[in-house]
C-alpha cells in the first residue's frame, strides 16, 4: 500500500515499534503460559521480519530458542487472477514442523482478512497445529472475514481512502508506519 512521502504521516516510530514487539512478547508468553511450543511463521515480506523480531524478543523473555520461519501464501490468495502475476517468496517451516504446536501466524498490517485466510489455508497443507493465533503491528479494520488478531500491536481506525504503509530497517532502511491518504490514477474508475 503505497503513500506519497508528501501526504503520509508517522503514526508509530522506530521506538514504538519496538515498544509494542515487547509487549505482544509478553501477552504471547502470558496466554501461551511459556512459549515450549510456540512457533512463529511470519506472513511475507514485512510479517517474516516481525516475526524474527518477536523471536528475538520471545528468547529474551523465556531464554529459550523460538522456532521461527515463514509462510508464502500466495498460492492460496484469492485475487489471483485480479493482480499481475508475482513471484513467490520463501516457505520455511522450523525443522520440528508445526504439529501439535501452537502457531502465531505474524503480519504487519491486517486490513480486510483475506490474507490471513490463504494463511490459514496454507497453514492447513503443512501440518495440524493444536491452535492457531495472530499477530499483527496494526489492525486498520474494515473485516470483510470474521478474523479477528489476538495479540494487535496498534488499533488504527481508518477510512478506505487512507492507506497505511509499514517500513522496517531490514526491507525499507527505516522503521515506521505511515498513515496517509489512498492515491488515484487519473482517468481510473473509483
Amino acid at each position: 500500500m503505497d503513500t506519497q512521502a508528501s501526504d503520509a504521516r508517522p503514526v508509530l516510530e522506530g521506538p514504538d515499534i519496538a515498544r509494542v514487539l515487547t509487549r505482544i512478547a509478553h501477552e504471547i508468553v502470558e496466554r501461551a503460559k511459556g512459549a515450549d511450543d510456540v512457533v512463529l511463521l511470519g506472513i511475507p515480506t514485512r510479517g517474516v521480519f516481525l516475526a524474527r523480531r518477536l523471536a528475538d524478543k520471545l528468547e529474551q523473555i523465556t531464554g529459550q530458542k523460538i522456532p521461527v520461519g515463514s509462510l508464502d501464501i500466495t498460492m492460496y490468495r484469492d485475487d489471483l487472477r485480479l493482480q499481475p502475476p508475482r513471484a513467490l517468496a520463501r516457505t520455511d517451516i522450523p525443522g520440528d514442523g508445526v504439529d501439535g504446536r501452537l502457531v502465531v501466524l505474524v503480519d504487519d498490517v491486517l486490513f480486510s482478512g483475506r490474507t490471513i485466510r490463504a494463511a490459514l489455508d496454507a497453514l492447513n497443507d503443512i501440518g495440524r497445529p493444536r491452535a492457531v493465533q495472530l499477530a499483527v503491528l496494526v489492525d486498520r479494520g474494515h473485516r470483510e472475514l470474521p478474523i479477528r488478531a489476538d495479540y494487535v500491536g496498534k488499533n488504527l481506525p481508518t477510512s478506505l481512502r487512507e492507506t497505511v504503509k509499514v517500513q522496517l530497517a531490514e526491507e525499507d532502511g527505516r522503521d515506521t508506519v505511515l498513515l496517509g491518504a489512498k492515491q488515484t490514477v487519473p482517468g481510473a474508475q473509483q
